[in-house]
């Protein structure tokens, strides 16, 4: 695919599936909930806010299949809540059919030399150890779908490293290890994992990295979604072990020696 704007998904294109994503109150977790309602999917929205889900879980029950709102602090949430969210998949629909790791926090931008240690472990178990967690729990469901597809969130930082990006960077590099390692183990089984780079597009977190940035000159996340909606649907089957940017729509594959 040369670019995402040669990809025009049908309208019933995830009709039946079930999809997970994380950060879904807002942004880019947000403009991919409402598209993949929109296209037949019944979401579980996930935040930490229960105002905001609600306020989301409204907006959405409105477009398409009534989706399902879950709580969770990804920082603070221990064992029993993620298996909780877990038991909650499975009583209602008993498999998974798509799991999207959008949310992540961005830290500071600071050298390493002076980077606050507490800090980085928050960053790093945010969207490292969270999303490592989240999959193994719902790794039997997803293996119940017929096509699951695990969708992590990368960055232009994620393989290439940058002064001053600090433990977001080295969280990104992570999250790719993890989808290549999880990809490789999933071969030649119902489940596939990739990973996405969004690039630069109107978020709250873009304007914590960039202050002085005119958002006005950036693309809103809906002008992405439509990468999420072929990575997420049956038009992608078999792809696994990618790194998709969202904007270009090209991807690349790392090989083992």
């Amino acid at each position: 695919m040369r670019s995402w704007a040669d990809y025009s998904p049908r309208n019933d294109l995830l009709d039946g599936r079930v999809i997970l994503v994380t950060g879904a109150t807002s942004g880019i977790g947000l403009a991919v909930s409402r598209d993949l309602v929109r296209h037949g999917a019944t979401v579980v929205l996930h935040g930490r806010d229960a105002a905001a889900l609600e306020n989301v879980y409204n907006e959405l029950k409105e477009l398409g299949p009534e989706p399902v709102a879950a709580q969770l602090d990804l920082e603070r949430a221990q064992g029993q809540e993620y298996q909780h969210l877990t038991d909650l998949i499975a009583e209602r629909f008993e498999r998974l059919d798509g799991l999207v790791h959008n949310a992540g926090i961005l830290g500071d931008l600071s050298p390493i030399e002076h980077y606050d240690i507490g800090l980085w472990q928050k960053v790093m178990h945010v969207n490292v150890n969270a999303p490592f967690i989240l999959t193994r729990c719902l790794l039997p469901l997803l293996h119940q779908s017929k096509d699951a597809s695990i969708l992590f969130t990368t960055s232009g930082v994620g393989n290439v490293g940058r002064a001053f990006w600090g433990a977001y960077c080295a969280s990104k590099f992570a999250t790719e290890g993890l989808a290549q390692v999880l990809a490789d183990e999933c071969e030649n089984t119902s489940v596939r994992v990739n990973y996405i780079n969004p690039g630069s597009t109107r978020t709250g977190m873009r304007r914590k990295a960039f202050p002085a940035e005119d958002p006005d000159t950036l693309p809103a996340p809906e002008s992405i979604t439509a990468a999420y909606l072929y990575l997420l649907g049956p038009d992608s089957a078999g792809m696994s072990g990618n790194r998709f940017e969202a904007r270009s729509g090209k991807s690349t594959r790392k090989t083992v020696a």
